[in-house]
């Protein structure tokens, strides 16, 4: 049995974050019912490196996140609708949106009402800002968060920064942290019986997300510089091996970086503080970047780690996936075919896994409205209105 298993979680988000956060219950089991308005569709559907798919609004943006789902297309501005999607909330665990704040209170779909209707329901809501203070009203993307938050200004190179992630890894946190605080919500209605409402706010994952540069911060006001490839202590950082390749050091305290300057034939530079390595930083760097130019990347990694020295080659995306690392993890789920669209693809599944009833994949991303007829039937309605039948 999968930890969600009899859960039922209504998911009315879009874009990332929040579909991220109900595809982690998906993949533990819980029945996903996506909404999405039949003229408006996720827009994640439409956004891929695939344009084919995208013009099918199967992009690969979308596919990411929508395995384990059923789709309903409702359009929430027509009052049979929006009373076809109370009658799901009855029953339903968990209710998640993430719209501007108040949009679904102006539909009569806030948490208010809706608990109203299921006392026992997790009503949560993600938005850039949270639902509170003098930002609340404001939205976002990933990005824009990035730019708010502090997180760019730490990001690049001495000379070039700000620089944003390269990837949306914002999101992908909110999406995660709002999976962890759902799961939390559902633990607690089990001892308490009551349901919950979560306030969900990107830009307070991305303050967690610097947590220790923020506890420094307010400790003394100093700001967190950027350092590119390079990190305060020499012996962390990357270098240019032979190749060409850079071959990324990860000989971070004082144990760490003894035993990388032993097996490099350098016992010498080895320091007993953390002042020591400080004071002699830019002699470690000039010493370092000799010896790595001495063998390639992939020399230097099997070298390294042999002798228990964190090291790795810079690699592609292309290049960790074929590692057999990742096959062995089963963290990337392929699907043979999809719905409404031809050909093999794979998917991000979870970070972790379980001896038994962990995360796995059932069913490939739905096309809109797909399970129009089988939900409504579920719910004991009869012909699809005419919105619904647009999808």
């Amino acid at each position: 049995m999968q930890p969600f298993e009899g859960i039922r979680v209504i998911d009315a988000t879009h874009v990332l974050a929040g579909p991220f956060a109900a595809y982690q219950l998906g993949v533990l089991g819980a029945d996903v019912i996506k909404i999405e308005d039949p003229n408006d569709p996720d827009q994640s559907r439409s956004s891929g490196t695939d344009k084919a798919l995208n013009d099918a609004q199967m992009g690969t943006s979308f596919l990411t996140q929508a395995s384990n789902k059923r789709s309903v297309a409702l359009d929430l501005k027509q009052e049979r609708d929006r009373d076809i999607l109370k009658k799901l909330v009855t029953t339903a665990d968990v209710f998640v949106e993430n719209y501007r704040p108040g949009a679904f209170e102006a539909l009569g779909l806030g948490y208010d009402a809706l608990s109203a209707i299921n006392p026992r329901l997790i009503y949560a809501s993600f938005s850039a800002f949270g639902q509170n203070g003098p930002r609340g009203n404001q939205t976002a993307y990933d990005h824009v968060i990035q730019a708010t938050s502090g997180i760019m200004a730490m990001t690049g190179t001495k000379d070039v920064h700000p620089v944003k992630f390269g990837s949306p890894a914002v999101d992908y946190a909110t999406g995660m942290t709002g999976a962890f605080a759902l799961s939390a919500a559902l633990y607690q209605r089990e001892r308490t019986g009551k349901g919950q409402r979560i306030d969900m706010a990107m830009l307070d994952v991305a303050m967690i997300l610097m947590a220790s540069h923020l506890t420094g911060y307010l400790r003394n006001g100093a700001h967190p510089k950027p350092h590119g490839n390079r990190h305060p202590h020499a012996t962390n950082g990357a270098f240019a091996a032979k190749d060409g390749n850079l071959v990324m050091l990860g000989a971070s305290n004082i144990r760490q970086q003894a035993r990388l300057w032993k097996v490099l034939e350098r016992p010498e530079m080895a320091k007993q503080t953390n002042d020591e390595r400080d004071a002699d930083h830019a002699r470690e760097i000039a010493v370092l970047e000799e010896i790595m130019a001495t063998r390639t990347a992939d020399e230097w990694e099997e070298f390294l780690q042999a002798r228990h020295v964190p090291a790795a080659r810079v690699r592609t995306m292309g290049e960790a996936i074929a590692d057999p690392q990742i096959a062995a993890r089963g963290v990337i789920h392929r699907h043979a075919k999809g719905n409404g669209m031809e050909g093999s693809f794979g998917v991000p599944l979870a970070a972790f896994t379980f001896a038994h009833g962990g995360p796995r994949i059932d069913s490939a991303p739905p096309t809109l409205g797909q399970h129009n007829d089988e939900i409504l039937a579920e719910l004991g309605y009869g012909e699809p209105s005419p919105a619904r039948a647009k999808a």
